[in-house]
């Protein structure tokens, strides 16, 4: 595998990287330490999303990172509202992505973890009929219990937290699977209520050179009781387009 330094600071052109070469900037080499990582994309002026998606500010290096990132990692975590957003299907990696996993000794995909207060969810959705992994819905002893019996025959449920998730029993819970490389895609409610629990590792954050303005939301949403500090890790460059990593400062 191409090997790149990550402690460089200056920008590393995207299509100057092998897909190794882009990979090993973002993988862990201690798999059993906890990690959860976030990764979004933004316009310059702050948006997450354009027309209420992600997809109008993500372009083709944020779409490579995207992929590889879930290659890396153990389980996929987004909550139902983005996934309905955003039109989420089964959580099935495409071949040359299963690869490069089944390489590394990791199974062809990773699991995909859906939270849900209401639980709101289809069981007869493709998420759960077409999954080439049992998915995992985190909820909370609140949620109503005919829909979490409707969903346990599809889904494993985990309950994490008593009338509000509980962000580091749902962490903590997940590690105890084995999954320990965690992975979250949003939703900015998801992400905040994340950030304000202190369960955050990482954040990979796309830079979309748009002015999108509007009343879209932030990556995050909620209140805090004080900024958080980061440490950048690398800037990657595509065009006019940032790719940034940063880890949450302990």
């Amino acid at each position: 595998m191409d090997t790149v330094r990550v402690d460089c600071l200056f920008p590393l052109a995207v299509s100057d990287l092998t897909d190794d070469a882009l990979s090993s900037l973002y993988a862990r080499a201690d798999r059993s330490e906890p990690w959860l990582r976030v990764n979004f994309v933004s316009s310059v002026d702050g948006a997450a999303t354009v027309d209420g998606v992600s997809g109008g500010l993500g372009g083709d290096a944020d779409h490579r990172v995207f992929d590889l990132l879930r290659a890396l990692c153990d389980v996929v975590i987004v909550g139902a509202g983005t996934v309905r957003a955003e039109s989420y299907g089964p959580m099935r990696l495409e071949q040359p992505s299963a690869d490069r996993r089944i390489a590394r000794g990791l199974p062809p995909h990773p699991v995909f973890a859906i939270v849900s207060h209401s639980l709101s969810l289809d069981p007869a959705s493709r998420i759960f009929t077409d999954a080439p992994v049992r998915p995992i819905i985190i909820t909370t002893d609140a949620a109503p219990r005919d829909n979490r019996d409707a969903l346990a025959a599809v889904a494993d449920i985990v309950i994490a937290g008593v009338d509000e998730l509980d962000p580091v029993a749902m962490t903590v819970a997940l590690a105890e699977r084995g999954l320990t490389q965690q992975h979250c895609e949003g939703g900015p409610s998801l992400f905040g209520a994340l950030i304000a629990a202190g369960v955050v590792d990482e954040l990979c954050l796309t830079v979309s050179p748009q002015l999108a303005a509007g009343d879209a939301k932030r990556i995050a949403a909620g209140a805090l009781a004080h900024p958080g500090e980061l440490t950048l890790g690398h800037v990657l460059v595509s065009g006019d387009t940032l790719l940034l990593r940063y880890e949450v400062a302990r």
